[in-house]
């Protein structure tokens, strides 16, 4: 196992719109879900202004087959007249408990961590170092674990903690456990799934609901679970695709964040559909991966509510 002191600086925690904001411009990011009604917009946007916020961006969607309102709202705290444990409290009552109002509130000044996981693929974890030390992404990466060692100079390069847990199935559970040690201790926001091989347990997701993303290198639902780039030739496909989910207990069947496909052929072999494969699992994770740091992802039961 080697450990070392991370130096990687935080991304685009403090981004918005395309420009770097001023360090005494802290925003709040109100996610909320309710049961659709008229005036529900004016209630929450009312309840900002009255209490000396300056919104900055909204974005809202009606599922009428549902009856459901969404909305993402970003807007200035330096004059509010709230402390911040009690701004989502107070908004959720003033919209009414009868709504059955959910929210969630995030603060930009707030460093958001990142464990990363990865197994012998080594392109999404790359990649992913790579945009954060371009500053691509927000956020921040604390440490890395896997199951091979194959990662150990990547990991000292970018200045992170590299642990080393080989994983058998008799020692799965302990090795979960120790994982699950190591990424509370190094209090973790997020855990990626960089191209980890390995089934997680339902008490190892637990202690991240909704909080462990995963890449799976397939058009999900199509060909869930192993070698899903095989049964797309033998099955013939025109397209193959990568699916970046929240991790849940059921396998490959958690709420979608990102996807995207691209063109093949009868003239691709396997060894090309991986290839191109690959390419495509780097965006749709990194783009996952920047949706849910900031703040732009809303889990409704199974369903992730992804804004723009």
């Amino acid at each position: 196992m080697v450990g070392v002191a991370c130096t990687l600086t935080g991304g685009l925690s403090t981004h918005r719109h395309g420009s770097l904001l001023a360090p005494h411009d802290v925003t709040a990011t109100l996610l909320l879900s309710c049961d659709d009604a008229i005036g529900i917009i004016a209630t929450v946007t009312g309840f900002v202004n009255e209490h000396g916020g300056i919104i900055c961006s909204s974005e809202t969607h009606r599922d009428e087959e549902q009856g459901k309102f969404f909305q993402r709202l970003e807007f200035e705290v330096d004059h509010f007249d709230l402390d911040r444990e009690t701004i989502r409290p107070l908004m959720e009552w003033a919209i009414g408990d009868h709504f059955s109002v959910r929210s969630r509130i995030a603060f930009s000044d707030q460093e958001q961590r990142v464990g990363v996981l990865a197994s012998k693929p080594a392109h999404c974890l790359h990649d992913l170092l790579s945009r954060w030390r371009l500053g691509e992404l927000p956020g921040r990466p604390v440490c890395i674990i896997s199951n091979h060692p194959d990662h150990t100079a990547e990991a000292e390069y970018n200045g992170l903690p590299y642990h080393h847990l080989p994983v058998t199935p008799e020692t799965r559970s302990e090795q979960e456990e120790r994982m699950i040690e190591i990424l509370e201790e190094a209090r973790v926001d997020l855990v990626v799934l960089a191209r980890y091989m390995q089934i997680l347990t339902p008490r190892f997701l637990e202690c991240f609901p909704n909080r462990v993303i995963n890449i799976h290198h397939s058009f999900l639902p199509a060909f869930p679970g192993g070698s899903p780039y095989r049964q797309a030739y033998m099955r013939g496909v025109k397209v193959v695709g990568a699916t970046a989910h929240y991790a849940t207990a059921e396998l490959d069947q958690g709420p979608i964040i990102e996807q995207d496909v691209t063109r093949v052929s009868h003239r691709d072999s396997v060894t090309t559909l991986v290839r191109r494969g690959r390419d495509l699992e780097r965006v749709v994770l990194a783009r996952a991966v920047q949706a849910h740091l900031e703040h732009r992802v809303l889990v409704v039961d199974n369903r992730a509510i992804v804004f723009g």
